[in-house]
């Protein structure tokens, strides 16, 4: 899994996951930020394209993830660390702290969302048939469909972290980008949420095409007062786009910053 450690030794640990598409690389901009006051742990997912066998042996379901999530962390010997997920990842932050509540101290969920797709009195952001669209193009051309994701999850006005992405993305094998995001953009893990126990923050962009603040809202409410844990709060970036630590770096640190500096 690429697994690299950087910062001091006597910090606090930060692990960062990356979400679908992406590579440990896209925590560059804010690493050395970071590492000036944690430790920091960032790797590579299986099914990601700069994984060590190439998403050969790759995992596609939020619950396998988990276990990879897990199995690292052991293996580093981390324990109590902060964990900080983007997107898919930080409902498999989630589901790892709830088999696995020693590993981990909080939770900062960024543009996390436990389900995508909207129902009566639920807004995930997409309707069915949107899901249907977008599998198709996928499987039809992931080359062709690759950097037009790229640019609309990333937001407008941002061509160079959009084109960093895209490059991440097309790295995936066509075969695990599919399944991944059939995964993703198809699982329902709501009823995951009142069973987390560990501190949680949920960081969210103000406007996000993948995730809209209605899904931020909706798992604070979830969360509150769950499995014998401290609830959730909420912070907004006022920013565009799904990956503030693409788009907005210096804000991005900000905002981790003072949530696990201000506890």
């Amino acid at each position: 899994m690429n697994a690299r450690v950087f910062g001091n030794d006597g910090g606090e640990t930060v692990v960062l996951a990356h979400g679908y598409g992406g590579t440990r690389f896209t925590w560059e901009d804010v690493v050395p930020a970071l590492v000036e006051r944690f430790r920091v742990v960032v790797f590579d997912w299986s099914f990601s394209g700069a994984a060590k066998d190439g998403g050969e042996r790759y995992c596609c379901s939020y619950h396998g993830l988990a276990d990879e999530l897990v199995a690292l962390m052991d293996e580093l010997g981390v324990r109590r660390a902060a964990f900080v997920g983007h997107s898919m990842a930080g409902m498999i932050g989630c589901i790892a702290s709830v088999a696995r509540p020693d590993l981990f101290s909080h939770l900062v969920l960024v543009g996390a969302s436990p389900r995508y797709i909207n129902e009566d009195g639920y807004e995930g952001g997409f309707e069915p048939g949107d899901v249907d669209a977008m599998l198709a193009a996928a499987g039809a051309d992931f080359a062709a469909w690759a950097p037009r994701f790229a640019e609309a999850v990333v937001g407008p006005g941002h061509p160079s972290a959009a084109a960093r992405f895209a490059k991440q993305l097309g790295a995936m094998r066509p075969d695990a980008a599919l399944r991944v995001l059939r995964a993703v953009l198809t699982s329902d893990l709501r009823a995951v949420l009142p069973d987390v126990a560990a501190r949680c923050t949920i960081v969210h962009c103000a406007r996000d095409a993948v995730a809209p603040l209605a899904v931020a809202r909706y798992m604070q409410r979830a969360m509150a007062g769950s499995g014998g844990g401290v609830g959730a709060d909420t912070v907004v970036i006022e920013s565009s786009g799904h990956f503030p630590q693409l788009t907005a770096p210096k804000e991005f640190v900000r905002v981790v910053e003072t949530i696990l500096l201000d506890r």
